[in-house]
């Protein structure tokens, strides 16, 4: 969304001429700077200026990240000149759209503004300091340590998950580091920044809003606030303003009374189509403009309704509830502004390719990107917005809690045009916290942000957005009488698994949403070995630096259990533990969904990484699929098959019904069917089909040789009677061919001669830009694979058939 200068309104951007120096270099900085500073770019921030400029290592590469703590203790100043004349307007202003994150805004040497949040943008007056000629314009950031560090002083210490003061400063949580993010607290203007001249009265804001109502016609409301120039000016302050709206092609007249800054204009679009979510439907979009004199404001809205069913959870678009197939979102980088359009986009192709409807923008990071929700609408994907708040107790007096409205009366209208963006959530694991961490007794009666969950945020929803629910946090059961943790009624997040039990523990009862949950795997092997310049062996210093978590090590080799074999050597390790991930995530989500409708979501953690490291992620911090992001889109599929508790769950997520002969077979290692039995299914859409498995097929007469297979249609299972390291497997043994692909790449073809078990290529290890179309393939005797490496010209494309490139379980690494 934006607003558009037209003749007479006159903007101009301030991106070029930036240098950046050090406060007081003397006083931390451990190399010398140039005198006249480093040349900066903006939108950035002091690492990326420092990084380009050479003056510091790249702080995700080894263990350099723990020498550059001293920036963030550092105070900076961003100075550029420009030229201005006086053109006639009755005011002009600087516009920041973005501060990280405590600053002086200084123009030639008058404080004009100030700023202590990175959440929201800033205007601030500048014709009063204005030269006609040359300018100089400083930006003088205060160290964030240093402002988080007295704000603790001053309202007392709160608990938080980490000792980082990240709870006492409008920032970014995890750029303080978290258990998969480095610490790397930074400083800089990091959303765009211009010189604004206008007359009369402006566009201060829009409030868009589109639904559709009870009897399924889209709707539209339209808020516009303005800012009318000092008097004295023409139009006077007691003018009536008109707007012109147009919606989806209607048109109508917006007048701003005399004596206000604000009104607002409601009405039908009946011609407008309803945006679905992905798989519902298509996504209509429609054009948005709000024009008031020289001033157009853009920008552009999907028509549909949200509802949730608050107790069990259940979120419904248009009328019609959803299984929730969903991840979490972190921070795509640690330096926001590197982060493009295209790189956003790839990133959501890659939830949407992997059959994820729903990404949750998690409250340790920032109100996205505009390109974010934009590609969310344009795709169908769903978005759930944490506010920024997570895993600490937040204090709620002045001056923060000033900040927090302020950034969430902008953001909240800045998001609501946006018909992807489903649910307004207050928090991330701040309510469990002060119930179950024992935060309640260490406060001692201090605020730790209940004002925010349960009355400001909820408050300010309700006014600026009230086409959407608000959930005060998750995990929340929607209760204050019941733990935030109940399994039946609310929000989940399940992390027992990976820190203290084995993922089978997913199963030992239903929830109704888990929100969050996930395991561990190390990113691709082209990405560690960019990342890291010493040896690859587990516990090895450098790439245990590349493990946040506490006992990260320790938990990915515990986590094996007695699903999968010791590692012997790194290709093991990485092997092993990349499967295991996968595995835990896909038992996990077959439970959930097999219990639709009772359950109805699963937000996997998570999506992505901000750099390169050992983490919960399905892709990594260089944008490599791990298994794990195979293995959603095969349990995000619309179809799925669940073997548990004696039968067989048929999950239908699909439109239509799922009908057919489900095929039972029990198979030996060599293939020999043992035993068969068939029946005819018939699965409504949304639904699912329970089928008891006959006796014969039930169990295995040598649990540790034999294995059942199940299909319908094109969904198939594989159910095994014992963990991998009581099954007798047979070594591993095929025919593995390697041709040129016609349509690009090479065409690896496998064929079995033994069962083959999460048969997986890993072609990054010959270049670090192929990759494979298909990964965690299961083969009997006979049966063949046909996997795609496209993306590079390989140097010896034969290596794609054996290890350390090809794997599967029971092989020798």
């Amino acid at each position: 969304m934006s607003t558009t200068p037209l003749p007479g309104h006159h903007r101009t951007p301030l991106t070029e001429g930036w240098t950046l120096t050090a406060t007081d270099p003397a006083a931390r900085v451990p190399a010398a700077l140039p005198a006249g500073g480093v040349r900066a770019s903006v939108p950035g921030c002091v690492h990326t200026d420092l990084l380009a400029a050479g003056l510091i290592d790249d702080p995700y590469l080894d263990d350099n990240e723990t020498r550059l703590g001293w920036i963030g203790r550092t105070d900076w100043t961003y100075r550029t000149s420009f030229d201005w004349s006086d053109s006639g307007h009755d005011r002009t202003d600087l516009v920041f759209e973005g501060l990280d994150t405590v600053a002086d805004v200084v123009l030639n040497g008058t404080v004009v503004g100030t700023a202590a949040n990175q959440h929201r943008g800033y205007r601030f007056r500048a014709d009063t300091a204005l030269r006609a000629g040359a300018n100089t314009l400083e930006v003088r950031f205060t160290a964030p340590y240093a402002y988080a560090e007295e704000m603790r002083e001053r309202l007392g210490a709160r608990p938080g998950a980490y000792a980082e003061p990240y709870q006492y400063i409008r920032k970014m949580a995890c750029n303080f580091g978290w258990d998969w993010g480095p610490t790397l607290v930074t400083s800089g203007i990091w959303r765009p920044v211009a010189l604004e001249s206008w007359s009369g009265a402006r566009i201060a804001s829009v409030r868009l809003l589109a639904d559709v109502d009870a009897a399924g016609v889209p709707r539209a409301a339209v808020a516009l606030t303005v800012e009318r120039a000092d008097e004295g000016t023409a139009p006077a302050p007691d003018a009536v303003l008109e707007a012109v709206v147009e919606v989806a092609g209607v048109r109508t007249v917006l007048p701003v009374p005399a004596g206000l800054t604000s009104s607002e204009v409601r009405f039908p679009v009946p011609d407008a189509g309803v945006w679905q979510p992905l798989g519902r439907g298509a996504q209509p979009l429609y054009p948005v403009s709000v024009r008031l004199g020289d001033q157009e404001w853009r920008g552009r809205t999907g028509f549909r309704r949200v509802a949730l069913e608050r107790d069990a959870f259940r979120v419904s678009v248009n009328g019609e509830a959803l299984f929730v197939r969903g991840v979490n979102w972190i921070p795509d980088d640690c330096f926001p502004a590197r982060v493009t359009r295209e790189r956003v986009a790839q990133r959501l192709d890659q939830a949407v390719a992997a059959g994820v409807n729903l990404v949750r923008v998690w409250g340790g990071g920032l109100y996205e990107s505009d390109d974010f929700y934009e590609l969310c609408d344009e795709k169908g994907l769903l978005v759930w917005q944490d506010f920024p708040f997570a895993c600490a107790a937040y204090p709620e007096e002045e001056p923060l809690r000033t900040e927090v409205a302020a950034e969430a009366r902008e953001n909240i209208v800045r998001l609501a045009p946006h018909p992807s963006l489903v649910l307004w959530c207050g928090n991330n694991e701040n309510l469990e916290g002060y119930e179950d961490w024992g935060w309640r007794d260490e406060l001692g009666g201090r605020t730790w942000g209940r004002g925010y969950y349960h009355e400001l945020l909820p408050a300010l929803v309700a006014d600026l957005d009230p086409t959407r629910p608000y959930w005060p946090g998750s995990p929340y059961s929607g209760s204050p009488e019941l733990p935030p943790q109940d399994r039946g009624h609310g929000t989940v997040h399940l992390w027992d698994v990976w820190n203290r039990v084995d993922y089978t523990h997913y199963a030992d009862e239903p929830p109704r949403f888990v929100a969050e949950f996930g395991f561990q795997g190390p990113p691709a092997h082209a990405t560690l070995r960019r990342a890291i310049g010493g040896e690859l062996e587990p516990g090895a210093p450098l790439l245990t630096h590349h493990q946040k978590a506490v006992g990260g090590d320790e938990k990915l080799l515990r986590g094996l259990g007695e699903h999968l074999p010791r590692p012997v050597g790194f290709d093991d390790w990485h092997w092993l533990t990349q499967l295991n991930q996968a595995r835990a995530v896909d038992f996990g989500i077959r439970y959930f969904r097999s219990h639709m409708p009772y359950c109805m979501g699963s937000i996997v953690w998570q999506l992505n990484d901000c750099w390169p490291v050992v983490s919960w992620s399905a892709v990594d911090g260089d944008g490599r699929r791990k298994p794990l992001w195979y293995a959603l889109r095969r349990v995000y599929a619309d179809r799925l098959l669940v073997v548990r508790d004696g039968a067989v769950f048929a999950v239908n997520d699909s439109a239509l019904p799922w009908e057919g002969r489900l095929r039972l077979n029990r198979h030996a290692w060599d293939g020999t069917v043992l035993a068969k039995e068939e029946a005819e299914v018939s699965v409504p859409p949304r639904s699912v089909e329970r089928v008891a498995l006959p006796p014969s097929v039930a169990a295995a007469a040598d649990p540790a040789a034999e294995l059942l297979v199940a299909h319908l249609g094109e969904a198939r299972v594989h159910h095994y009677f014992a963990e991998d390291t009581a099954l007798a497997l047979p070594r591993p043994a095929y025919d593995a061919r390697v041709a040129a692909d016609p349509g690009g790449g090479y065409l690896l073809t496998v064929t079995a001669h033994t069962l083959l078990k999460d048969l997986t290529v890993f072609p990054d290890r010959l270049s670090p830009a192929a990759e494979a179309d298909d990964a965690l393939v299961t083969l009997l005797p006979g049966e063949t694979a046909r996997i795609r490496v496209t993306g590079a010209t390989l140097p010896d494309p034969s290596a794609l058939a054996s290890a350390p490139v090809l794997r599967c379980v029971g092989d020798r690494g």
